[in-house]
This record gives C-alpha cells, structure tokens and sequence, in this order.
C-alpha cells in the first residue's frame, strides 16, 4: 500500500488536517506537546464517479478508494541532530511514498508559533533543513559501517561511492531528487527511503479569510517557489472545515454553499496524494455494492482481477469493460451496450481510470 506522511512545524494544524481527512480522532494540542507518537489512519478519496454509480445502482454499500496517511509530531529546529525524539518520530514516516508538508498562514494569539511570528518560507527552509539533515545522518551511519567493516566486496565499493556522492550533495544543501544519478546508481539506494528523494505536496492552513480571498502573507513568493519548483500546493482552511464537519448533512451543504465552496480543502488534498502516488480506480457495480478498486496506473487487466480475488486473476478469461464517461453519458448499461460501447479485453489490457470492469473467470 502506497502512503503519505504528513510533516511540519508544531502547531501548523498538521494534527487537525489528518483527522478531517480519517476521521481518526487523533489528540490537538494549542501549545507544543512534545509528543513523540505517529499517528496513523485511512482517508476517503472523494469520488463524484462513485456518487454518481451509486445513486444509478442504489447498492447496499458504496465503498470508495483510500489512501493510508500517517501525521508525525512537529518537527522543531535542530531534531534531526539531537540525540532522542528527534530521529525516532521521523523514522516513523521513513518507508512513506509521498511527504505532505502542512505550513501555516493564520494567526491566532491563542496558538503561538514555535518561531514566535508567520513566515512561510521561513517554515518550508526550517522544515526542509531538518528532513535533508536526517538524510544525511542515515548516510554517514551507513557509511561508517561499510568502512568500519573487515571486508569491503566489491558491492560494498560500488553502492559506497554512491553514497558519498549523495553526502556531498546533502552538504551542499542539494536535496536528492535534485542530484543527477544513473539508474544504477539509484537502483542501490532503493532500500534507503531518502526523505529528499520523495515527492511533495504543500498545504497552506489558512484563516477563513485567507482562504476566501487566496491572499496571505507569503502567499505570492511562495506559489512562485511552489511553480519554480513543480510543486502542487494547496490552501486548506482546517478551522472552517472542523466547524462544517459538527454539521448534520443539510445544514453542512447550506453552509458551504454560503461559503460558495464546491468541496472541502481537505477533499481535493485527498485527491491529490491518490493521484500523486500514481493511483488510479476502476468501478464494479451492482444492486449489492459500488465499489472504486485502488490500482497503481499502467496494471493490467489480469492484475486488477486480483485485487478482487486471487481465484479471478488465476482463473481469468475475459475482462467486460465499459468506460465511465460513456455509461454516465447514456444514463444505463443497457443504452451502453445497445451503442456497442461494451467490449471484451485480454489480461494485457492497461486498465484505465474510471473503467468499469466485469470480469469473466474460471477455476
């Protein structure tokens, strides 16, 4: 399974983002804690493709795609050197795929911030500084064991000269997805998880006004960094959005839609990570369950099978494929059919996103 960590400094609302996205309950703090725990949950991915399938079938149960999350502590200024918490908490995000790095716009007296004042570069610098510091504590401590060794093979030479040249580059402050690397090269760090190396989304946690307006301080320079970088980054109100989730579901839609808002913030982050860790949907449908199946793109027919049932991939024959767009463009199966827009795919076939698939088997 494919996961985000969510990172930051303390009190950025990382904590409050991560529950309105798994309903996971996880404790808020207005003040540093100190806690050194992860904190772990599934998060819908908002799907208008299975509301509609669901609302056309009427199932028993509508089950759309997740994505795992997990929210570390806040990260401090000089963690990932000190001795304790500090390496420990980021260890538990070190196997994750993908970083969502959550920055703080809004003010509030109530909530102060660890470096006494809003400043969004000034967080992204101190937060990127501390995830390339632990890089490169985890490349040293390699290092050393490799030439502390009685033998170094050959193997030992080859993958050690990578990691030096990897060094170099964390000292001169070049995080490593920016380091120019042969795939042999990256091919020995594949069992290193370099927090350097992976993709980023940022968050903005706005006020209600910022959020409304788009504008906050910072905000220019740093959609221009985001777009020099090609980072996606969003803005994300997590007071407003707590407020609209104690909300039953039709006071809840008179609301956003006084807001003038289509969807949360929190739902189009969701949507986001699925789609940057190169994941994609397809549908089975029926009276009994609707339900979005969570597939890595470029999958082939027969491996899809098996996300359902390894007894379908074993025993696959053919693949009944209808393309979404055209289903909700006729309204019925049956109208889709009588168009010809029906088909029949070998287990080579690429599944695309949003195919709607009946698979024929036999063991």
């Amino acid at each position: 399974m494919l996961t985000a960590g969510i990172v930051g400094l303390p009190m950025v609302g990382k904590t409050t983002i991560f529950n309105l996205m798994t309903n996971a309950g996880a404790e808020t703090s207005k003040f540093f804690s100190g806690r050194t725990e992860t904190n772990t949950g599934m998060a819908t991915v908002p799907d208008r493709r299975v509301d509609f399938l669901s609302a056309l079938y009427r199932p028993r149960r509508t089950i759309y795609a997740q994505v795992q999350c997990s929210d570390v502590p806040g990260l401090v200024r000089g963690a990932a050197q000190g001795a304790g918490v500090g390496n420990q908490f980021l260890d538990g995000i070190r196997q994750v795929d993908l970083l969502v790095h959550v920055l703080r716009a809004f003010a509030n007296p109530d909530v102060p911030h660890v470096d006494g004042s809003i400043d969004l570069l000034r967080d992204v610098e101190t937060v990127e500084l501390e995830l390339l510091l632990a890089d490169m504590d985890l490349l040293e401590k390699r290092i050393g064991r490799i030439k502390g060794g009685k033998k170094i093979t050959k193997e030992n030479a080859a993958e050690l000269a990578v990691l030096e040249k990897c060094l170099q580059a964390l000292e001169a402050e070049v995080p490593l997805h920016r380091l120019d690397l042969t795939e042999q090269e990256r091919l020995a760090l594949r069992n290193y998880n370099f927090f350097t190396e992976k993709p980023v989304i940022w968050v903005v946690n706005t006020d209600e006004q910022q959020f409304k307006t788009g504008d906050y301080p910072g905000g220019a320079r740093l959609k221009q960094l985001a777009e020099q970088r090609g980072i996606l980054l969003l803005e994300v109100c997590g007071q407003m959005e707590m407020e609209i989730a104690q909300l039953s579901g039709e006071d809840r839609e008179l609301f956003m839609a006084d807001l003038g808002l289509a969807e949360l913030g929190t739902a189009r982050l969701a949507r986001a990570i699925y789609h940057a860790l190169g994941l994609i949907s397809f549908f089975t449908v029926g009276e009994d369950e609707v339900k979005a199946w969570t597939i890595r793109r470029g999958t082939v027919a027969q491996k899809a099978a098996g996300k359902i049932h390894s007894d379908i991939e074993r025993g696959f024959i053919r693949a009944e494929v209808v393309a979404y767009a055209d289903l909700e463009r006729l309204g019925s199966m049956v109208a889709v059919k009588e168009a010809g827009l029906s088909r029949l795919e070998g287990r080579d076939y690429v599944v695309q996103d949003g195919d709607i698939i009946n698979f024929r088997f036999n063991v």
